[in-house]
């Protein structure tokens, strides 16, 4: 039986909407079979909500590599074990999606490679950035040019992130809704600087870059209408000591970047951010507890 796991991740990241993501070192489990039926089972977040059927993320997506390959009527008994919240901002359907493709890709043999599987991601979520993350791990950049494209950059050691979710989750299609038509000349040009100053700061380790990368004027402005708190928060985790802090994907999970020596300085120096933060947790009222994850430089893959 097929199995692949799949990170979550984290995207737009301030100024690089729609086009950077980040893979976090927590993943879903997806195994699968070839059944008379659509059975999905689901453990862990989600279980009891998400459907069980052929409605499932997994299975839509299964389903849409078996009527690429010319064999639409196969059906499949899946099991998801899952850890990234849903409707949290930090991927959890782009990994149901990426997961599902590969699952339906070993099932029938459709022979499909990472470009194959990131359009049929990008198709099926609606835009790319998540999935390419989830696909290769690491930080990654998009872009559409006849359908669409990714760059994986290898973070530099001594990054490791702080998240703070919402108790209550937030679709993407409602956040994505309060976005305007179109945004000032100023803002575009702001953002746009800002954009380069996170890749250096990723791609260097260079934490004065990285502090001032994340910041937007693009998409965070308008959602605060949806996430409130969101300028508390990140407020709340600057103060703690990370580099910067931004809206996960659409929210409302606010995750904070912190630097270290070196991969396990960074996890010990967020494990110290998160603690800061729990002090002031009457602050977070309508949030979880702040939680430490490191940076997953590995992304999709069978187990």
């Amino acid at each position: 039986m097929p199995t692949v796991t799949i990170p979550a991740t984290s995207a737009n990241l301030g100024p690089g909407f729609d086009a950077f993501g980040l893979a976090l070192d927590l993943r879903n489990r997806f195994s699968a079979e070839l059944a008379d039926a659509w059975v999905v089972e689901v453990a862990g977040e989600g279980e009891g909500r998400l459907p069980g059927g052929a409605d499932n993320r997994v299975a839509r997506s299964m389903a849409r590599v078996f009527a690429e390959a010319g064999r639409p009527g196969l059906a499949a008994h899946v099991r998801c074990e899952n850890r990234i919240p849903p409707g949290a901002g930090l991927g959890s359907s782009a990994a149901a999606i990426v997961g599902g493709l590969m699952l339906g890709d070993a099932l029938c043999d459709a022979a499909l490679d990472c470009q194959a599987i990131l359009r049929l991601a990008a198709e099926l979520e609606g835009h790319p950035d998540n999935a390419a993350a989830a696909l290769h791990g690491g930080f990654t950049i998009c872009w559409e040019d006849d359908g669409p494209h990714c760059v994986r950059i290898e973070p530099a050691g001594g990054l490791a992130a702080v998240i703070v979710a919402a108790n209550s989750p937030l679709a993407t299609g409602a956040s994505r809704a309060l976005l305007p038509g179109s945004v000032p000349h100023a803002d575009a040009a702001f953002s746009a600087g800002r954009a380069g100053l996170l890749v250096t700061g990723i791609a260097l380790g260079d934490t004065a870059a990285l502090a001032a990368g994340l910041t937007d004027r693009i998409h965070e402005p308008y959602r605060v209408a949806a996430v409130a708190d969101l300028e508390d928060v990140r407020s709340l985790l600057v103060t703690a000591g990370a580099a910067g802090a931004v809206l996960s994907g659409a929210g409302p999970t606010v995750i904070g970047l912190v630097h270290g020596p070196d991969d396990t300085g960074a996890l010990l120096a967020a494990e110290a951010v998160a603690e800061r933060v729990r002090v002031e947790a009457s602050a977070l009222k309508g949030r979880c507890e702040p939680r430490v994850l490191g940076i997953s430089r590995t992304g999709a893959r069978f187990d």
